[in-house]
């Protein structure tokens, strides 16, 4: 990889400042990169998660589906962030309990998963770096649970359309069906 990946990966992600020359070294070279169309699914419920994605740009959608075929999306992957699911099913050798699919471009850089496994048996950066995303969406979680158990569903619609909508020209460009998703 090239000087001016290595400082784009430095830019997004600050963990890279931590690591020494040679777990950069090794991230550059071992690591791939990853262009990704929009709704390209990069990992199916059941499958064996082969690398962690660092996502560079685009919008990630991990979600479920019941056996009703209703989805819920559990979170989404922005810049500057990574699927803590697919670490912990690389840390487990579990498979992957939900759909992964791109919203929009993705472009990303993949850890292979033995190479994460093996970082961060070894590595201080590592472990703080995955503990950290585990910390995230944990408190992810619990703000979703108290909005559900002590939000009222108006205020929480009113909420989403805001925060969704595209201000400058009072428009929402959203369906109805990926509201309810969300």
């Amino acid at each position: 990889m090239s000087q001016a990946f290595a400082k784009t990966i430095a830019s997004i992600f600050p963990f890279w400042a931590e690591l020494d020359a040679k777990a950069q070294t090794d991230l550059l070279t071992q690591g791939q990169y990853l262009k990704l169309s929009a709704g390209q699914f990069i990992c199916l419920e059941g499958e064996l998660c082969n690398s962690l994605p660092l996502v560079i740009s685009g919008n990630v959608r991990i979600y479920k589906i019941g056996e009703s075929a209703r989805e819920i999306t559990l979170y989404h992957l922005d810049r500057g962030d990574s699927c803590i699911m697919t670490a912990s099913c690389i840390l487990s050798q579990k498979i992957f309990p939900a759909f992964a699919v791109t919203e929009t471009e993705v472009e990303a850089f993949a850890v292979p998963a033995a190479s994460l496994r093996e970082w961060v048996k070894h590595n201080h950066v590592w472990q703080e770096y995955i503990f950290g995303l585990l910390s995230l969406r944990l408190a992810n979680v619990i703000e979703i649970v108290e909005e559900v158990a002590f939000g009222r569903l108006d205020c929480r619609i009113a909420s989403y359309l805001i925060d969704n909508s595209d201000r400058s020209l009072r428009t929402i460009a959203i369906t109805h069906e990926a509201i309810a998703h969300d």
